[in-house]
């Protein structure tokens, strides 16, 4: 279904933004619960996909918004299938090598997103998984100037999220917050000390820990997204 064109007016809530499409003011759906107050400004150019589902309350949702002459994806759940499809893929060769792979692990209180393995038959012919991968993935949408930076508004499960991925590395399993940067213009990223200290100090501590830390970023069309299969760097630092 193709996309559809609209004028951002504003954001009652955190779940929906009221755009004007060909003069009329609809109701759509917003999702990503990050503030993304330098995306979402009054007037700026979105694009919405039209929702089919007769019970839905909203008839569009919001995928993409036009900031700086760049097309940038603010539909956060979709960061979860890029990633997960680039590793099948083997676009992202940190985590290539892998022949199991699974989407949303729940492991003690927390679902991580992606859990990697590697399948061994023993003698008898039963299945093991050995050499487990546990991996968080953050969509990143904040850039200033060209510099990536998340979050965008205080996150108790992304802190949450990485006390658990800290754990797990502690218990002797590979762990790996990835930052999927969904703004054309990121060239680097660094975690947002003046929105959220708490995540960003357990970030340092998570990295510390031997929690590796992976950013790249999407090329971003109507056509579709594609992960560009080149790191980026970042600095962990305060300013």
């Amino acid at each position: 279904m193709d996309y559809v064109k609209g004028i951002f007016k504003k954001r009652p809530n955190r779940f929906i933004a009221e755009v004007d499409v060909n003069g009329q003011i609809e109701i759509a759906h917003v999702p990503n619960t990050g503030r993304c107050k330098e995306l979402l400004v009054e007037d700026s150019i979105v694009w919405l996909k039209p929702s089919d589902n007769p019970n839905r309350k909203t008839k569009f949702s919001l995928h993409f918004v036009e900031n700086r002459g760049y097309l940038v994806s603010i539909y956060s759940q979709e960061a979860n299938s890029i990633v997960y499809d680039a590793i099948i893929n083997g676009q992202i060769k940190e985590l290539s090598g892998y022949d199991y792979h699974q989407r949303e692990k729940t492991i003690d209180n927390s679902r991580i997103d992606i859990y990697l393995a590697n399948e061994v038959d023993d003698c008898c012919g039963t299945t093991f998984l050995e050499e487990p991968c546990f991996v968080e993935v953050k969509g990143v949408t904040l850039v200033v100037d060209k510099e990536a930076r998340f979050p965008d508004a205080p996150t108790e499960r992304g802190t949450k999220h990485l006390k658990e991925l800290i754990k797990l590395k502690k218990e002797g399993f590979r762990t790996v917050v990835f930052f999927l940067v969904q703004h054309p213009l990121g060239e680097f990223f660094r975690p947002n000390w003046e929105n959220d200290s708490l995540f960003s100090k357990t970030l340092n501590e998570a990295y510390e820990n031997g929690v590796e830390i992976l950013v790249y970023k999407c090329d971003n069309s109507l056509n579709g997204i594609k992960l560009i299969p080149e790191p980026l760097g970042f600095d962990l630092s305060e300013f």
